[in-house]
């Protein structure tokens, strides 16, 4: 009875899908925070290198992995689906059940798929430091490992109550060699503001960015790196769909009825009141 489905890492996608070729109308642009118009690509020079940039907005429908990026993802992937025995058995179910387990990268989370190919665009653009912000610290964890792999510096906000409650995530990402910092902080105009303001804040998500964003902004040799919500995160996260059905079709099974799965990102509440 097999439980596991495998790929070979030469079976590994070699090409991201973008969803946005496939739209039925295009997506509404962002708008800037201050202007209320849409952002354009040279609003997002300050904080992201251009190949991310380009990522962001384009409608391509595939985009090429780079070999480097490629490399760095086989020490985990293919990610391998289950086949979830006991739970189709408790439930008294004649469906079948595949879960797709992303949990076994290097800081177990799917947040890797992503932090990877960011850190290397900034690292071919020379950029030196990156920095983030994690609520529970999967995202920072896994910025600070891919910022370890090709050199360069990170410095993380940790939303504080997170910071207290979670110090083996904080010791992974130190382990990593990233700065992880309790938020909001005194090391930012934003952080300063709202401790002024509540200095027993346990933080929220939306701290966090402000004080990354505002850090990266004011800095000529860094940028930022979000885990989440963005176009090109998601463009990214797409290694695991492509993954799901080469290992499905591996087994002969038929399209999946039902797909369960996660969209969006955490919101918070940040410094300048979105």
């Amino acid at each position: 009875m097999q439980t596991k489905i495998l790929l070979d890492e030469e079976q590994m996608p070699k090409q991201w899908y973008n969803v946005q070729a496939d739209l039925p109308s295009p997506l509404d642009p962002p708008l800037h925070p201050q202007t209320k118009k849409p952002i354009s690509p040279d609003d997002l020079k300050a904080i992201f290198p251009m190949e991310l940039i380009k990522q962001e907005v384009t409608t391509q429908r595939t985009i090429d992995i780079p070999a480097d990026v490629q490399d760095v993802l086989r020490l985990w992937r293919p990610s391998p689906p289950y086949r979830a025995h006991r739970l189709e058995k408790y439930l008294k179910t004649p469906a079948k059940i595949y879960y797709k387990w992303e949990g076994v990268s290097p800081a177990g989370s799917h947040k890797h798929n992503t932090a990877i190919p960011q850190a290397y665009y900034n690292m071919k653009a020379g950029v030196e430091r990156i920095a983030t912000e994690t609520g529970a610290g999967q995202w920072g964890s896994a910025l600070a490992f891919a910022t370890m792999l090709y050199g360069l510096q990170c410095t993380i906000y940790m939303v504080r109550s997170s910071y207290t409650q979670k110090p083996y995530r904080k010791s992974m990402m130190q382990a990593w060699g990233a700065e992880c910092i309790p938020s909001p902080s005194t090391k930012t105009k934003c952080g300063q503001a709202m401790l002024a303001k509540d200095p027993d804040t346990p933080g929220s998500l939306g701290m966090a960015i402000s004080e990354a964003v505002e850090d990266a902004v004011g800095r000529d040799d860094t940028k930022y790196s979000l885990g989440s919500v963005l176009n090109h995160v998601l463009l990214h996260q797409t290694v695991i769909g492509l993954e799901a059905i080469e290992q499905l079709n591996s087994i002969s099974e038929k399209t999946p009825d039902v797909i369960i799965g996660c969209v969006g990102g955490v919101p918070g509440t940040a410094c300048h009141g979105r």
